[in-house]
Order: structure tokens, then sequence, then C-alpha cells
């Protein structure tokens, strides 16, 4: 019998009374390290970021701190519970940050949805940190509110449900279709689910040269010029998909589909659907804690590789495997920006920590707590930053 852990989790919160706490780095035990740590020393400091902002990297904790903001609207499967109570969900993330990416963060829960308002919060307070951390914000106003970070920002804007999914869900397609002999530009993809994740899922394995994707979703396929559940970011991601203009079902769209990635919904796909895909087909259902299917029911209907987004599967598509490296590695460059191309770096680090005489049908992915994790990532999305020129250092 499994153990109750929502159970668990509340004793051990109310021990808790929080995930961490603010420690000094510096001695106060007396009159001169008050004096250097404070005033009157600590103007000499001050005076000089004045004369140079970017200083402020080199002589504060600015550097290693990242926020970690939410609005409370989508938080982590619970949906729109509010800020207050997304709070737990965001000391967590600062504690993996801490502890897979050797990052400080802060949480940070904003008592509105409203994007200017949101918007104009971060970019506000934005220059006491080295960059953001967007968590559980609704779509679509989470695609609104990066862009508009994005755009006003000099600090890296990273939404996680977006890219951090895309990244591990990119490392483990590589190595399935490495098992199954196929190639990202011919296979055909099938997504259901058009929120956040699978829009970012779907944009950067067409910059990494995916050549067939359809999306489908409550009303199947989407395509330009749908009248059911349209709006303008599902309009912008139907332009580049779907290049057949192909109309119908879920279950029609994947009937000789190479790869099916679910990023939607409990009991979506059933082992027939599975069956009338291509031979060889890669099934990843990452609905949680329900997957669109599981994978006994998958591999039954002739599935060869299967990932889900839970821990007590193989291969669970666990973003833990990309935030952290990917802003350790910005903040060692002081990264402007991440871009997809650090993403797609990130990407194939990951599949590369699985070597070819360990890569199985039931292992595509690095463990969480594999320790090559956090250098692999961060160096491969360094390089990337480098090389693309958003690299400040």
């Amino acid at each position: 019998m499994k153990p109750d852990y929502g159970k668990i989790a509340l004793a051990r919160h109310e021990e808790w009374r929080g995930k961490f706490e603010i420690k000094t780095r510096v001695p106060v035990a007396n009159e001169e390290d008050l004096a250097i740590a404070y005033t009157p020393g600590v103007a000499a400091p001050c005076l000089e970021i004045q004369r140079d902002v970017d200083r402020s990297y080199d002589l504060t904790r600015r550097w290693n701190l990242c926020l970690v903001v939410t609005d409370g609207s989508a938080v982590l499967g619970l949906g729109d519970i509010g800020p207050e109570a997304g709070m737990p969900v965001m000391e967590g993330k600062c504690a993996l940050f801490k502890a897979f990416g050797g990052v400080d963060a802060f949480p940070l829960c904003i008592k509105t949805q409203d994007v200017d308002q949101i918007v104009d919060t971060i970019y506000n307070i934005s220059g006491s940190f080295g960059g953001i951390n967007l968590e559980d914000i609704a779509a679509p106003r989470c695609f609104e509110i990066e862009r508009r970070l994005k755009e006003r920002c000099d600090i890296p804007i990273f939404h996680d449900d977006q890219h951090g999914t895309a990244i591990v869900t990119f490392a483990g397609l590589i190595n399935a279709l490495r098992l199954v002999d196929k190639k990202l530009s011919e296979v055909r993809i099938v997504f259901n689910g058009a929120g956040a994740a699978a829009t970012a899922v779907a944009r950067l394995l067409l910059s990494a040269g995916a050549g067939h994707i359809t999306i489908c979703d409550l009303y199947g396929s989407v395509y330009p010029g749908r009248r059911e559940d349209m709006n303008p970011d599902k309009e912008a991601i139907a332009a580049v998909t779907n290049p057949e203009r192909r109309v119908g079902s879920l279950a029609e769209i994947l009937v000789g589909a190479d790869v099916f990635i679910g990023l939607s919904g409990p009991d979506a796909v059933s082992r027939g659907m599975v069956a009338s895909m291509a031979e060889r087909a890669i099934v990843f259902a990452c609905a949680n804690p329900v997957p669109e299917i599981y994978p006994e029911e998958a591999l039954a209907g002739g599935a060869e590789v299967v990932a889900t987004g839970r821990s007590d599967y193989p291969n669970q598509i666990n973003n833990v495997l990309a935030f952290p490296g990917v802003f350790r590695g910005a903040f060692d460059v002081r990264a402007g920006d991440i871009n997809e191309a650090m993403n797609i770096a990130a990407a194939h680090a990951l599949a590369d920590l699985v070597p070819e005489d360990e890569l199985t049908a039931e292992n595509i992915l690095p463990q969480a707590f594999d320790p090559r994790v956090r250098d692999a990532v961060g160096s491969a999305v360094a390089e990337a930053a480098r090389a693309s020129g958003v690299a400040r250092i």
C-alpha cells in the first residue's frame, strides 16, 4: 500500500512552517562588522552600483537570485486556487532550485490576475534579481505576460510550465526516436492539448527540425480558421502546424501517427487508438496525476516507448531535470535571455546523459537525482548563450 503523501505532507508543512529561511552570509558580531555590512561602509558599494548598475551582480546576491512568481491561477493541477494557496508550491520550487541548481530563489505570489498589473509588478522589482521564473499562470495569460516581460526586462524570463516541460519532453523524444530508428524531421507527431505546455513543446520541436506536427484539443484538430475555442495564441500555433490542414477528432488524427504527446487530461486515449498508430509508436502521456493513457494500456496497444509525468512509472517527464540547470547556466554567463537555442542545447545535454549502451524503452532520460544533470545542462546552456549572443560574461 502506497503512503498517503497528502497526509504526510500536511503534517510536515505544519512542522516546517516554510521550506526555507533567510540566513546572513556575513558576520554582524561587533561594531566593525556592522560598519562594513551596513552603515557607514555600505555607502561605497551603493555608489559603485549607482555609477554602473551591472556592478549589482558583483556586489550583491543578485547574480544568483531567481524570483519564482505566480498569480495562483493554474497551480499544479489544482487550478485557480489563489496566490496564498499557491505559496507551498512556490516554496517547493525554490527548494528545488537550490537543491538541484545551487540557485537561490524567492517566492512571490501576486494578488491579481490582471496582465498589466502582473507585468508592472515583476518589472518594477526585477532589478533585485538575476532572473524570473514564471510559475503556474494560466494560459493564454501566461503567453502575454512572458512576451511583455521579455520586451521590458534585461534578465532571463522563463515560464517553466512551458519551456521546462518542452526541454524534458524533447530530451525524452530524442532518445525514444533513437530507439525506434526514426528521425524527427520525418515522423508524424500528434499532440492532445493546446495550452501553455503543449504550445511550447510544439514550438521547440519545430525549432529543432520537426516536420509534421498536428495539435488537437477538445474540439479536435487545430487549424487556421477553425471557429471553436480559438484565441490569438492558438491561431498562431495553428499557422505553423497541421501542414495538411486535417480536420477530425483526436482518434481520427492519431491514425498512422508515429508519436503521441499528451499534455491534456486523463483517459483521452484508448488502447485501440494506440493500436491505430504507426509501428514502433512512441506515446508520451503526460497528464498528471492521471495520464491520457496508462503505460500498461499503451504498451498493450503496441507502443514501443512510453513516458508519463508520474514518478511511479519509467521515463518520467520531470521539469526538475531542466529548470535548475537552465538557470545555473544562464546565471553563470549573466545571460540577458533564455532563448530557444539554449532550450535545445539543454534537451540534447539531457538526452546525451543516457549512453547508447544503457538506452532502453524504460530508460530514455536520466534520473532526477543524477548528479551529472546540473553541470551537463548548465554547461550546455552557457555555451549556447555565448553562441547566440545573449551572454554578458
